[in-house]
């Protein structure tokens, strides 16, 4: 009987396991339903063909025999003298009880086939009334879009009613007025018409008094209630003017109007170009003037103007090199050039260098004491190596000296038995060739008279002026007009002048004859040649850092109102830097103040303290120390007031 129920067990749970078809919605309601149904129909059979046996593992162990085998169906039945061993009786009735069962596995087959084919009816069916339900919602979903379309023809139809509407109340308006004003008319005409009738019935004084009485009142009356009427009309139309004239006058203050905005425009395009005009006529009187003094100090200290074309022939390279080196050059500059060729030459014989020793005035990278090898690199060569040099130098934490760094640098580079002399190839090098922006600038860091502030905030300022500029080329191409340019210009620079911005721009290939339309290769101004020299936009805008901080400086001097060898207290310092500059923050302030006078930041005394009176520095000294940092404006001074 085990046996049974794990049959019937095993085919209920093959027809729950049937794969339900794709896109079929079944109702879990009726199949609940309905498997409950069959589950109780198949326990009450399983309830009445239930048997007192034994355990599955009766059904299914063999009975051994006398020779350990199972009796075979149709053997001779034992005789007297064959006895049968008492399992081989249980296996007879086990064989019987399953013979018994037989038709009863093949009901359930059967019952299990009629429930499969309900279920696939019920399915089918299901699937009819999906495909029934589909075809509705498509239907309906049709439906709908007829609607909406009929919704928005309606909406159009109201609309376009609407507007007839307004256009035939207005003309409902106009025929009112011609109405009136007929009606009057006609009322004129009538009036006319029985005035001249009177006065041509010179037999009307002959009628009776009494109905000339009656006539009279009644005229009276008519006379006072159109009297009340005109009052009417008077008081509700009196500040109502005709239409042709509100017409003709709203036409009249419409075209004053324009002229008015047209004058106004025009105005103030002349104001801006007055004062344009005015910044360039004072610009021009400062120019004359400073052109006036430098001719009286030329008039008085000038000497003969050297001929310069005799160093083309001394030059190596020729006239030509000469030529390239002078070009565009002033006296003074072109004694700088010829210093360097003179002293490139000298360095070119050199071929051993002398130790300059050890004293504490030699720099640390300098100090040797015997003769050191002229490695004789091209200059090229030593602007490639000073720009390797800023890169590690920038991309550490700077724990070190400048000094010691470039020491460190060169004998990581060349090992230490050469990075001395190295050392000494280059400092002879940077020193000779002032002209070059990489090597000067280089030179001036290694010996003390800039700090690296200043030269990492001059690249800072160029890399944020270029990425302005790319982000004002919207197309990506390279090229900017001039209106752009000068815009860029202004907002990146916002306390620079009229007159710089017009250095740049003319520094930037601007000329008074370019309009604002004509297109500038800004990526051509932040170029470089093979020996580091940029182009004369960075060049302009290095040149007038510097002028921007010696001015800076003068100004300082004058708010102190002391001469350069007269001392300097550290209140009087802070008060005239807060007053020529009064952006500045609290922290730089004190970055300034502690330059000047040397001291740590962790140890200058705040503001109000009595140890401030104490010190005090030469003034003179004071601002070479800030002209050594990266001293600038912050923002702007504020306008003096007027006496």
């Amino acid at each position: 009987m085990a046996c049974q129920q794990s049959r019937y067990h095993s085919f209920s749970s093959a027809s729950r396991l049937q794969p339900r078809p794709s896109g079929v919605t079944i109702d879990e309601s009726f199949l609940t339903e309905d498997k409950s149904t069959q589950n109780r129909k198949l326990l009450q059979k399983r309830r009445t063909l239930e048997l007192p046996a034994a355990p599955l593992s009766h059904c299914q162990a063999p009975v051994l025999g006398g020779t350990g085998k199972l009796p075979t169906q149709g053997a001779p039945p034992a005789g007297p003298g064959h006895r049968f061993h008492p399992g081989t009786k249980a296996a007879a009735h086990q064989r019987e009880k399953i013979r018994a069962l037989e038709p009863l596995k093949a009901k359930l087959v059967t019952v299990n086939e009629d429930c499969n084919e309900r279920i696939l009816a019920m399915k089918a069916e299901e699937k009819h009334e999906i495909s029934l339900l589909k075809k509705e919602k498509m239907n309906l979903l049709k439906i709908i879009d007829k609607k909406n379309e009929e919704k928005i023809s309606l909406q159009s139809e109201v609309t376009k009613l609407r507007k007839n509407l307004a256009e035939e109340y207005l003309h409902y308006l106009s025929e009112r007025d011609a109405r009136k004003i007929l009606i009057a008319d006609l009322n004129e005409l009538r009036y006319q018409r029985e005035d001249i009738s009177l006065a041509q019935s010179p037999g009307i004084w002959g009628e009776d008094p009494v109905k000339l009485t009656l006539a009279l009142k009644m005229t009276r009356q008519d006379l006072t209630r159109t009297q009340m009427e005109l009052n009417t009309m008077k008081a509700n139309f009196g500040d109502v003017v005709p239409r042709r004239d509100f017409e003709m006058q709203e036409k009249t203050n419409k075209d004053l109007q324009e002229q008015l905005d047209t004058l106004r425009a025009s105005y103030e395009e002349v104001r801006k170009e007055h004062e344009i005009l005015m910044q360039l006529h004072m610009s021009t009187l400062k120019e004359r003037d400073q052109f006036f003094s430098e001719l009286q100090e030329i008039q008085r200290t000038s000497t003969p103007r050297p001929d310069w074309t005799k160093c083309k022939d001394v030059v190596a390279g020729g006239p030509e090199r000469w030529q390239m080196l002078a070009e565009g050059k002033n006296s003074d500059q072109l004694v700088d050039v010829l210093l360097e060729e003179i002293g490139s030459g000298l360095l070119r014989e050199k071929d051993f260098f002398p130790g300059l020793g050890y004293g504490e005035a030699i720099p640390a990278f300098l100090r040797f004491d015997g003769l050191v090898e002229n490695k004789k690199p091209s200059k090229k060569d030593v602007v490639n190596l000073l720009k390797d040099a800023w890169k590690e130098r920038l991309a550490e934490e700077q724990k070190e000296t400048f000094p010691d760094f470039f020491f460190n640098f060169l004998e990581h580079r060349f090992g230490p038995s050469d990075a001395m002399a190295w050392a000494y190839t280059i400092f002879e090098n940077i020193k000779i060739f002032h002209s070059n922006e990489v090597m000067s600038q280089f030179y001036a860091v290694l010996m003390g008279k800039w700090s690296e502030n200043v030269y990492v905030t001059q690249k800072e300022t160029v890399a944020q002026l270029l990425k302005e500029m790319t982000n004002a080329d919207s197309q990506n191409e390279g090229l900017l007009t001039m209106e752009q340019f000068n815009t860029v210009l202004k907002s990146t620079f916002p306390l620079k002048t009229e007159e710089q911005i017009q250095e740049l721009m003319e520094a930037g290939g601007w000329h008074p004859s370019s309009s604002n339309a004509d297109l500038l290769n800004y990526r051509s101004l932040f170029m470089e040649d093979e020996e580091g020299q940029s182009e004369p936009f960075v060049q302009k805008l290095w040149e007038q850092y510097m002028d921007e901080k010696d001015e800076y400086l003068q100004q300082l001097k004058q708010e102190l109102g002391i001469e350069l060898h007269e001392e300097v207290t550290l209140p009087k310092l802070r008060g005239a830097l807060m007053t020529i500059d009064p952006s500045l923050d609290k922290q730089t302030v004190n970055t300034y103040v502690s330059q000047a006078f040397q001291l740590p930041e962790s140890e200058m005394p705040e503001e109000g303290d009595e140890k401030e009176e104490g010190m005090v520095e030469i003034l003179q000294t004071a601002l070479e120390r800030l002209q050594v940092i990266d001293i600038r404006r912050v923002g702007p001074r504020e306008p003096e007031p007027a006496s």
